[in-house]
């Protein structure tokens, strides 16, 4: 019998703080630029402001990429177009500085953190502050069998719960959480089919290197099969995650309702943690409040799930390489967000004497 209390996030989660909002909606009102002439920014400076319970808005200074890493069985059937088991190999791309998401943290100053949670390969081969939540080399294929015992969903989902606190305590202000996976988007695939009630093909995505058709039908075949396991388990989130999940995601659903009972904010990048954050708002119904969907990935079941939780997404680019890529690309528009509804100054107040302004002629 697991000792995590799942329920125990509805209690301990309240939504941003709304008087304060509605201070920084009054301090809008007052700018010098017209209220509506910035457009998502005037949204995006507010919903800083109540995340922050700050008017004005902090700035983001101290922002971190977070992302988890693991292996899944489910690839053995060839559903991505990278080899099975070798996720490791773009976790060592990243930490040698050749991934996008490597190149776009340099450039924006951001630390990257990696955290390996089910990657198929000897942990000797990765750095120790990498490999030390580990909960098991790869997840089980979730067509035929339970990604995980139950015992490691509890370990990864609290690992996810501990990484959450560490960036809070050390002060980071903002996450912009991704994955790095070989048979991830399959996996979630059928969390967002079972949560939404909808079939396989509804979900299924090419994913971030495109497969071809019989690849998408292999894909699509998975995620029914899959579906098919998950249904009777939907009442339980966690023995979800451990019946057709995987340890990255249990830890990526730990770390988003772990992050919003920190009242740390939360980028969402890509189909993967899109997916774990429906599994989190099914916990706890005012966790989405703490999180913005960072840009459009082209997959079908991320669009699904961020229409589920209400969240638009901030870019559409065309970027489908994960890893927290498109997060990061969206994270210069909530730091100019900040800026803007911060610094922009008050026009002054006028005077009983002075006159009011008329119509444009």
């Amino acid at each position: 019998m697991s000792s995590l209390q799942l329920d125990d996030f509805s209690d301990l989660i309240e939504r941003p703080d709304a008087g304060v909002r509605r201070d920084a909606e009054a301090r809008r009102e007052h700018r010098s630029v017209p209220p509506g002439a910035l457009g998502r920014l005037d949204e995006l400076g507010e919903w800083l402001a109540a995340a922050q319970s700050a008017v004005p808005v902090r700035p983001v200074e101290r922002p971190k990429a977070v992302l988890f890493a693991g292996d899944h069985g489910v690839a053995e059937l060839g559903v991505s177009a990278r080899p099975a088991g070798s996720a490791a190999e773009l976790v060592r791309e990243i930490l040698e500085g050749a991934r996008p998401v490597s190149v776009l943290a340099r450039r924006l100053g951001v630390p990257v953190r990696v955290v390996d949670m089910a990657l198929d390969c000897d942990p000797g081969s990765l750095p120790e502050d990498v490999v030390r939540h580990r909960v098991r080399r790869g997840s089980g294929r979730i067509d035929v069998e339970d990604a995980l015992t139950p015992e490691e969903a509890e370990a990864a989902f609290r690992a996810g719960m501990a990484v959450a606190d560490e960036e809070a305590d050390s002060g980071t202000d903002l996450v912009v959480l991704g994955d790095v996976s070989v048979g991830g988007t399959t996996a979630a695939g059928v969390l967002v089919a079972a949560l939404c009630g909808t079939d396989a093909s509804v979900v299924t995505g090419r994913g971030g290197v495109a497969i071809d058709d019989l690849a998408w039908m292999r894909k699509c075949a998975a995620i029914r099969d899959a579906l098919r396991r998950a249904r009777p388990v939907l009442g339980d989130q966690l023995q979800l995650l451990a019946t057709v999940g995987g340890a990255d995601l249990a830890a990526i659903t730990g770390f988003l309702l772990q992050s919003a009972v920190r009242k740390l904010p939360v980028v969402l990048d890509g189909v993967v943690v899109a997916a774990c954050a429906l599994v989190g708002q099914r916990v706890a119904f005012r966790a989405p409040d703490w999180w913005l969907a960072a840009h459009v990935s082209g997959e079908p079941g991320q669009a699904k799930a961020l229409d589920r939780m209400a969240l638009e997404p901030l870019l559409d680019h065309g970027v489908r390489v994960g890893e927290g890529t498109g997060g990061l690309l969206a994270l210069p528009l909530v730091q100019a967000a900040a800026s803007l509804a911060a610094e922009l100054p008050e026009t002054p107040a006028k005077t009983a004497d002075e006159p009011q302004e008329t119509a444009a002629e």
